[in-house]
């Protein structure tokens, strides 16, 4: 069995490196679990290199996969969001836009992640205005600021293959006395060629709205994985991969 992997960055794209690395080395092309933590941020957006995520955009390109910016949208719309205005405009442009959005590509046809976090079930819970409004009202019990994505009544079937929802569960964890929030994201399986960044970026994308609505700083990102695989990239092509990212890594 695999043993579990834990790594720390301040940079994203540095974290998503050592994250290939690790199960591009392991004898079976997958590690169980690998937890990510990111920690460095300039308000609330993420420490990055560049060329490092050029390359992989490139690379994904390639494959005909989504770059790392349509993977992160999904699990917060960064273009949709002006920090100037109320939240509730975030909300109502999104749900406006929600059925292009999953009429546009089959894959999103079992949903959207952040179309989850703020319509979920039948009902259409918006679970990201509740944990403002908890955490507002004086309530900071941390078990109270979760959101989930999994919803049985949808998403246990008998499908070989689904593709989504891959995460899970997120949480948000305050420091009051520091200013400080916390954002965890945890994924039943999740492939770190294929949508790893993109899904780091996205956490601290959500973590970065959550924090400005609670009057609070972003200060980490964590990623906790079930099972990491490598994805569609053969061991060879992303050693050659991660050869062309090293002169970007600082030594």
């Amino acid at each position: 069995m695999n043993q579990p992997i834990s790594i720390e960055c301040k940079n994203i794209s540095l974290a998503w490196v050592h994250a290939m690395q690790q199960v591009n080395n392991s004898h079976d092309g997958e590690v169980q679990p690998l937890v990510i933590s990111v920690s460095g941020f300039d308000d609330g957006n993420p420490e990055e290199a560049e060329p490092i995520r050029n390359l992989l955009d490139t690379a994904l390109r390639k494959q005909k996969l989504y770059s790392c910016e349509t993977v992160a949208n999904t699990i917060f719309p960064k273009s949709m969001w002006n920090p100037e205005l109320n939240r509730q405009a975030l909300f109502e442009r999104y749900m406006r836009t929600l059925p292009q959005i999953k009429k546009s590509d089959p894959s999103n046809r079992y949903g959207i992640y952040f179309g989850r976090l703020i319509a979920y079930g039948e009902r259409e819970r918006n679970q990201l205005e509740y944990i403002i409004r908890t955490f507002q009202g004086g309530n900071h019990r941390r078990s109270a600021l979760q959101a989930t994505i999994f919803d049985p009544y949808k998403d246990q079937t008998n499908q070989p293959v689904r593709g989504f929802p891959c995460l899970q569960q997120i949480s948000f964890a305050p420091n009051v006395k520091r200013g400080e929030l916390a954002i965890t994201g945890f994924y039943a399986t999740q492939y770190i060629f294929d949508r790893a960044y993109g899904n780091y970026l996205g956490l601290c994308r959500l973590g970065r709205f959550v924090a400005k609505e609670l009057g609070l700083q972003l200060t980490r990102m964590t990623c906790i994985a079930s099972v990491a695989q490598r994805g569609k990239i053969s061991k060879l092509a992303a050693n050659n991969l991660l050869d062309q990212m090293a002169e970007f890594i600082p030594l």
